[in-house]
């Protein structure tokens, strides 16, 4: 019995793992949908997989998003959401782990059949203002992320207009979205994406507010401000000049005071920056009547992450340009989260600055809870204290309620998070270096949390040199040499950085002369005679020298370099003088009977090719600008070391 057992084993078993092949889930980590319908009422639970905490973190938990497949959405956990009409919706759940080492997992779109309407439906003014733009949660590379596009009509009459949305910074070389679906549940229809129409009217009966934070002067028709958006073909030329791609969508037929979602899925790329201290952003323009030009525009900023933290401080300086950012303003945004099961009264933010931020020029530009920014004496209502050490700048948020996303009661979860977002200055004298950030988050008398590192970088950038001097051949025979050429290295290096460069040298000498005597035998005439050549050689070079070294900047004033270089003469011409003696019998007699002079010359092209040590050091302005220095270049021919003096400027 046993043998038979083992011998149907081993004749099923190839059959169950073909079969168990073919039929692999391509989703390795599922969550699924559990749904309760009563008439037009259904009520929606998630079952989502086991959570890896991060060791040190938080408890791990999950948030939710939900589409109702009807227009609406939901992030609470469990959601109970009654339909208006009969019929078949799809609904959605995308669960995001935080505190969690793995993916999110993925759920599968449930159908929801509403056969009968008896419950009421109840309409209910959600948005408080007409245009919103908003995440389910923070980007990810190779993670997907929905955009929520709000709008509201708050005209006394139907309207229909236009909605965009732009997506891919034009400042990161690689997109860092991929738009995968856009889903409209009122009849909206997508536009071609060059139909930029306006109509060029303004209608100041209402104004729109703007959060943009971008100004464009050019192309300006009309008187602007940073808040009011009458001029829609400036807001469009502008939003091109940052964007790389877009969506326009027009909508038709929309009733006073409804409200709309459009939802747009956007798969991040593997190419998307991985600093997870970076700031992207998306941006929508509402354009609620197409009679008229008035628009509001929305920025979205978005911080990357590599794991779903609630707690994380990130910055607008990602990437910068070392020659413009004098007069630039740093952003940063510390984000926290009450995990407890408890309001939380006092918050306490231990930020670091760095030392080429200016920290008297500190800003704080907004915040979540809102409160006013704390008086120099106590107060008992609610307030934000800014406070400052030697390295530090500590944000207070005093007499607070910001509840715990383990309270009772507690269904809106992004109620249990804050943000101080604060700007901040560069000081007068700082130098090309990365900045590295974190702030420690208290909550009341809790152990700190600490956010991740936010870092700033300066783009490389390159610094062209303009150099001339003259080369100094000691072992050389009127050795007259001079050379032009240029420089290129990394723009303003603080300490170490490498450094290319290609020398045109003129370059004349004269070879060391040379005597031969010989004695030529008896000839027919029956005596002998003594000749002798005296042999000059002299050069005219023209010589390319590429140096490639290693320099460091000892300080603002002082350079020192190492390295090797090749020399090549690209055209190198030679003049042989010959001059011809000869005596009549030995070297003693000196009768000199006949004398003459033979001339040669020759030239050739990229020939005579040396390879060389140098060491060198300058002194002026090391990082930029004008300075002397002297370089020794140890050849490994003879004949061929020299100092080279000279003077250069970099751009």
């Amino acid at each position: 019995m046993r043998h038979f057992t083992a011998l149907l084993l081993l004749t099923f078993l190839p059959l169950s793992v073909f079969a168990q092949e073919q039929s692999t889930d391509t989703i390795t980590r599922t969550a699924s949908i559990k749904a309760t319908v009563t008439a037009n009422t259904v009520l929606l639970s998630p079952e989502t997989p086991a959570l890896n905490q991060i060791a040190g973190a938080p408890k791990a938990f999950y948030t939710h998003y939900w589409e109702m497949g009807d227009g609406s959405y939901s992030k609470q956990a469990t959601p109970k959401h009654t339909y208006k009409k009969k019929g078949e919706y799809e609904v959605k759940l995308w669960a995001t782990n935080n505190y969690d080492t793995g993916k999110p997992p993925t759920a599968r779109p449930k159908k929801i059949n509403i056969t009968s309407v008896t419950d009421d439906f109840q309409d209910e003014a959600s948005m408080e203002d007409d245009f919103t733009l908003k995440r389910n949660r923070e980007p990810v590379p190779e993670q997907d992320i929905v955009t929520i596009l709000s709008y509201k009509n708050t005209k006394n009459y139907s309207t229909k207009g236009k909605l965009f949305l732009f997506y891919n910074e034009l400042k990161y070389s690689a997109d860092n979205f991929e738009l995968t679906d856009t889903r409209m549940h009122h009849n909206e229809k997508n536009s071609p994406t060059d139909a930029f129409v306006s109509t060029n009217k303004i209608e100041n009966q209402n104004i729109f507010l703007a959060s943009t934070n971008y100004k464009m002067e050019a192309y300006q028709d009309i008187p602007q401000d940073s808040t009011i958006k009458t001029n829609l073909p400036l807001t469009l030329s502008e939003s091109q000049s940052l964007y790389k791609n877009w969506r326009v969508i027009e909508f038709d037929n929309m009733q006073p005071n409804e409200e709309r979602n459009i939802f747009f899925s956007l798969k991040t790329t593997a190419e998307m920056i991985k600093d997870t201290s970076a700031i992207i952003s998306v941006r929508g323009i509402y354009v609620p009547d197409s009679n008229y030009d008035n628009h509001k525009v929305k920025d979205m900023e978005m911080e990357i992450v590599t794991s779903h933290d609630p707690n994380k401080m990130s910055s607008n300086g990602t990437f910068m340009n070392y020659r413009l950012v004098r007069f630039k303003t740093l952003k940063y945004k510390i984000k926290f989260q009450n995990n407890g099961e408890g309001p939380a009264n006092t918050i306490r933010l231990e930020t670091d600055i760095p030392d080429m931020l200016d920290k008297s020029t500190i800003e704080v530009v907004d915040m979540y809870p809102k409160c006013e920014i704390c008086p120099k004496r106590e107060v008992l209502y609610s307030c934000l204290d800014t406070t400052f050490t030697d390295k530090q700048a500590i944000f207070t948020f005093k007499n607070i309620y910001l509840p715990g996303s383990e309270q009772k009661n507690v269904k809106e979860y992004d109620s249990t998070k804050g943000f101080v977002k604060y700007k901040v200055k560069f000081a007068k004298d700082f130098h090309k270096q990365k900045t590295k950030s974190r702030t420690a988050i208290i909550f009341d008398k809790n152990d700190p949390i600490i956010t991740n590192y936010s870092t700033t970088r300066f783009l490389p950038g390159l610094s062209i040199g303009a150099k001339m001097g003259y080369n100094s051949f000691s072992d050389l025979k009127n050795s007259e040499s001079y050379f032009i050429g240029a420089t290129l290295s990394p723009y303003k290096s603080y300490r170490f950085y490498w450094q290319i460069e290609l020398m045109n040298n003129f370059h004349n000498y004269d070879a060391n002369t040379t005597v031969v005597e010989e004695f030529i035998p008896e000839s027919t005439q029956g005596f002998r005679f003594l000749q002798r050549t005296t042999t000059n050689n002299s050069y005219q070079n023209i010589d390319w020298d590429i140096p490639v070294l290693l320099r460091y900047n000892v300080n603002n004033f002082v350079g020192l370099g190492a390295g090797v270089q090749n020399t090549i003469s690209v055209s190198e011409k030679s003049k042989q003088d010959l001059y011809i003696e000869q005596f009549e019998g030995d070297a003693t007699d000196n009768a000199l009977f006949n004398s003459f002079e033979e001339n040669y010359s020759e030239t050739n092209t990229f020939t005579n090719l040396r390879t060389g040590l140098l060491l060198e050091a300058t002194v002026g302005f090391a990082r930029i600008g004008p300075s002397l220095g002297a370089r020794y270049i140890m050849n490994f021919e003879d004949n061929f070391n020299y100092w080279q003096f000279y003077a250069i400027w970099k751009f």
